[in-house]
């Protein structure tokens, strides 16, 4: 096999492209409704999007198997290291099939401190949240409507994208 024909192959599957810094997470002109699934948190409490109203919540729809996802998931956690509290919150949702112990898992293997676990029906998340590939990363606002929306991975706690939360979070809430 060709050097060229294995690294088409590999980068096809997501495995030959790295975290890297991306574009600015692309704003919507005008502030989406969204539908809210239900979904768990790592204690088995039943949550959706409206227990996080009055915060600013960086909705993050991913899986264990994902690659690019758990490259990723460092710089998520940096970010909720950084950012969050009253006004933010990162919220690494999971449709891992698998259930909550593979989650579990991996946040063991990788050394994740600051995130919390959550867990939604994979069918039901990517159907009401319009997923259309793994990692999709929302802005969700206080009043809890999309303000923006990224599909792949992203350098979640590089200055630019830290910048361009902040201006979400200094805003005020209807």
């Amino acid at each position: 096999m060709k050097r060229r024909e294995l690294l088409t192959g590999m980068a096809a599957i997501g495995v030959a492209r790295p975290v890297q810094a991306r574009p600015l997470m692309p704003l919507h002109e005008k502030p989406r409704e969204m539908l809210s699934p239900p979904f768990v948190d790592g204690a088995g409490r039943d949550l959706t999007l409206a227990d996080f109203r009055g915060r600013v919540v960086l909705l993050n729809i991913w899986a264990t198997w994902c690659v690019p996802c758990r490259e990723e998931m460092p710089t998520l956690d940096a970010l909720q290291e950084k950012l969050g509290g009253d006004d933010f919150h990162v919220l690494p949702l999971s449709i891992d099939r698998a259930g909550m112990k593979v989650v579990r898992r991996f946040y063991e293997e990788i050394g994740i401190r600051h995130l919390g676990m959550y867990l939604a029906d994979s069918t039901r998340a990517m159907l009401a949240f319009g997923v259309l590939g793994l990692p999709t990363t929302i802005l969700i606002d206080r009043n809890g409507f999309e303000r923006g929306r990224l599909v792949g991975p992203a350098e979640w706690d590089s200055h630019e994208v830290m910048a361009q939360i902040q201006t979400i979070i200094n805003e005020r809430s209807e």
